[in-house]
């Protein structure tokens, strides 16, 4: 080879060097690309916990005490259909009306959860009650119930969660789930929403984390590609995610598949789920996380095989908060615990054992670690509680983010 065919040639390889150092320096030091959220759907943090108050049996009141209590300015509360609109046309605001009422009167705010479709609705045979949902066959029936309650509570209800868990058949009608299926009763929801009330974020359903790939379910990962690729970005202002504790909230995917127990069941598979939302050029879009707890069951199999003990739970509550806090601002905005109880819950139910707070066991532990931590929203702190103080001293001393 000729000197100057060495020499060009040497040139060429160093320009590649120094181009892919250039590109290498340039690369963000945030793998979720946190600073491209410039116009949040909420502040971040916006500390939610969710609660059942729609059949009140004199204890909502005292619930929206403790989400005071808390330090957290928001709730989660189902806005079933079928209480709504139980009979076409016959709209019954009653218990909605209260819920507003009790929440504002304390300076809470309200995300709404949409779903749980009436008898009325032509859904064949497919299953629709208190555990189960069915989508409706009629979307302009599902539309007309999404706007007339944005339009009612336009500027009262901050948010919508819109359906629940459609990556399992359970929530999807015993049907296998269908992300495109989900999307187009999204898009009808959010049209409706934001004609009547455009100051209201809409958010996508939390997905359940899970492995299980046929009929049943589809894995949140695969079935949030699938919604991405239906377009389902266009109709909402934040993504909704499930992060439930299946370990120390430290433990990621990464840790969760080296064990061979999948990616799934760790709290950090939130962090999966954001990659998607990268490699669909969608960074700049929040995420909500819709439920966010540990359970205590002893007794379901389903749930035993991850429980944790009431001081566990504690401690991994705090450090989730502080995970959350350190990693995922501002990419996510809205945290909604779970739960309060549902009046009627006990031990034989396995949602009685993710409550943090019950009607036999007064306040959990972990409700209580929750009451005093420190709070973080945008650049606004409320610094950690005196951990000698009373419940009704802290109270006084907990302000809500802004």
């Amino acid at each position: 080879m000729k000197r100057s065919s060495r020499r060009a040639t040497l040139a060429a390889v160093l320009a590649l060097l120094l181009a892919g150092g250039a590109a290498w320096s340039l690369r963000p030091t945030d793998p979720f690309r946190g600073a491209d959220i410039t116009n949040p759907a909420f502040p971040s943090l916006t500390y939610s916990i969710q609660v059942f108050g729609w059949w009140d049996t004199g204890y909502f009141g005292y619930q929206m005490d403790t989400v005071n209590m808390l330090g957290f300015n928001t709730i989660k509360q189902t806005f079933a259909w079928r209480d709504l609109e139980p009979l076409p046309g016959r709209w019954d605001f009653t218990q909605a009306d209260r819920i507003l009422a009790e929440a504002e009167r304390r300076g809470i705010r309200v995300v709404a959860r949409l779903g749980q479709v009436p008898e009325w609705v032509a859904v064949g045979s497919r299953q629709s009650d208190d555990d189960h949902d069915a989508p409706p066959d009629d979307l302009n029936a599902w539309a007309a119930y999404c706007g007339t309650l944005a339009a009612r509570y336009r500027g009262r209800i901050v948010g919508y969660q819109v359906w629940n868990e459609p990556n399992l058949s359970r929530e999807w009608g015993d049907q296998p789930p269908d992300a495109a299926g989900y999307t187009q009763l999204l898009a009808a929801c959010s049209a409706a929403i934001r004609a009547a009330d455009p100051s209201a974020k809409v958010i996508s359903a939390g997905l359940a984390p899970t492995g299980t790939h046929d009929a049943t379910a589809v894995p949140d990962d695969v079935f949030l590609d699938a919604m991405y690729r239906a377009g389902f970005q266009q109709h909402v202002d934040a993504v909704g995610v499930h992060a439930p504790g299946f370990s120390a909230p430290e433990y990621g995917p990464d840790d969760a598949e080296r064990d061979g127990r999948g990616r799934w069941a760790s709290f950090r598979r939130v962090e999966d789920l954001r990659k998607i939302m990268l490699l669909h050029n969608d960074s700049a879009r929040q995420m909500a996380i819709l439920e966010m707890g540990y359970t205590t069951d002893p007794i379901h199999p389903a749930y035993s095989w991850f429980a944790v003990t009431e001081e566990q739970r504690a401690d991994y509550m705090l450090r989730a908060y502080d995970y959350i806090v350190r990693h995922w601002r501002p990419w996510v905005g809205l945290v909604s615990a779970i739960y309060l109880q549902k009046p009627g819950w006990d031990q034989s139910d396995e949602e009685y054992w993710w409550s943090l707070s019950t009607f036999d066991r007064y306040h959990s532990p972990a409700l209580m670690a929750m009451m005093r931590m420190p709070k973080f929203c945008d650049d606004f702190v409320v610094p950690e509680g005196p951990l000698n103080a009373t419940e009704e001293e802290y109270r006084g001393l907990v302000k809500s983010c802004p």
